[in-house]
C-alpha cells in the first residue's frame, strides 16, 4: 500500500469524508453492506494440495504471499506499482532467474537488483491507452504484447492504489489465463464493480490467500475489518484443490502486519 498523498490533501479528504458520513443514505448503506458481504464470500480462500506458501519481498508492507513451488515454469514477471521499492520483484527475479517488468508513472522504477534483472517502464496500467496529466497509461494486454510475452507464462504483482479494478475488468480472459499467479493489493470493498471483478477473476483463478492491511483498519466497512487487503490468485490450470469448502481467513506464520507498529485487524478464526 503506497502512501504518497500529501498531508494537506489527506486532511481535506478526511474532512470531506466526515461531512459525507453525516449524511449517509440508509438504503444506500444497506446496499453497500450487501455488496461487502457478497464480496467477502467470493474472496474466502480454498485450500490447494500443491501450494507451498512463502512470503516474497518486504517483511511487512510490500511483501506478498505466494506458492513458491508453482513458479518453476514461469517465464516472465510483471510488477505494477513500485513506489520506490520492489523487494518482491527482486526476490522473484533472483530466485527464478527471469526478468521483472516494472510499471509506475508516478515513482519512476529506477532500482537495482543484485542477482536479478529489472526492466523499468515509466508507464502506468489502466483500462485504455491514454495520457493523464502528462503520464502515460496502457492496458495489461498491450504491455504484455509490447514486451513479447503474449505467449509466455507469467507471474504478476499489482499494487496500484485502486486502478486495479478497471485495469483487470478490461483484461480479456485469454490474457489472464497466461498468468500463473496474481498477487495484488485491492483497494475498496463496497462498489458493485469490485464484486464483478472478483467473480470474473474466479473464472480463471482460485483465491487461495487473503490478508488485511492494518494501515487501513476500519470500523465502518463490516464484515471487512479493513478496506485494503492483499490476495493471492492461483490459475486453475496449475492449482490442485484440496477442498472446495472455504477455509477460515486467519493470519498464518508467513503473514505479517503491513504496519509493524500498528494493531492488526484480521478476521476472527
Amino acid at each position: 500500500m503506497r502512501r504518497w498523498i500529501g498531508p494537506r490533501l489527506w486532511v481535506s479528504a478526511t474532512i470531506v469524508l466526515i461531512a459525507c458520513q453525516s449524511q449517509v443514505d440508509p438504503e444506500a448503506e444497506q446496499n453497500r453492506r450487501l455488496v461487502r458481504q457478497l464480496l467477502l464470500e467470493e474472496l474466502r480462500p480454498v485450500t490447494l494440495k500443491n501450494c507451498s506458501f512463502k512470503r516474497f519481498g518486504s517483511p511487512n508492507d510490500g511483501g506478498y504471499v505466494m506458492c513458491e513451488n508453482l513458479n518453476a515454469d514461469v517465464e516472465s514477471a510483471y510488477s505494477y506499482g513500485i513506489g520506490g521499492n520492489d523487494d518482491w520483484g527482486c526476490e522473484i527475479s533472483s530466485t527464478y532467474l527471469m526478468p521483472v517488468h516494472q510499471y509506475d508513472c508516478f515513482n519512476l522504477p529506477l532500482l537495482a537488483c543484485k542477482g536479478g534483472q529489472f526492466v523499468p517502464h515509466a508507464e502506468c496500467v489502466g483500462p485504455r491507452t491514454e495520457i493523464i496529466d502528462s503520464r502515460p497509461f496502457d492496458t495489461i494486454s498491450n504491455q504484455i504484447s509490447k514486451n513479447g510475452d503474449a505467449g509466455k507464462r507469467l507471474v504478476v504483482k499489482m499494487d496500484v492504489e485502486g486502478a486495479e479494478w478497471e485495469s483487470l475488468l478490461t483484461t480479456p480472459d485469454e490474457v489472464l489465463e497466461r498468468i500463473d499467479q496474481l498477487a495484488m493489493e485491492l483497494h475498496g470493498v463496497s462498489e458493485p464493480r469490485f464484486l464483478e471483478l472478483v467473480q470474473k477473476l474466479k473464472r480463471n483463478f482460485f483465491v487461495v490467500h487473503i490478508h488485511f492491511n492494518n494501515w487501513a483498519c476500519a470500523g465502518n466497512v463490516g464484515p471487512f475489518p479493513a478496506n485494503v487487503y492483499q490476495i493471492l490468485l492461483v490459475n486453475k490450470r496449475i492449482g490442485v484443490v484440496g477442498t472446495l469448502e472455504p477455509v477460515a481467513v486467519t493470519a498464518r506464520a508467513y503473514d505479517a502486519p503491513d504496519n509493524p507498529k500498528g494493531q492488526d485487524c484480521q478476521l476472527p478464526p
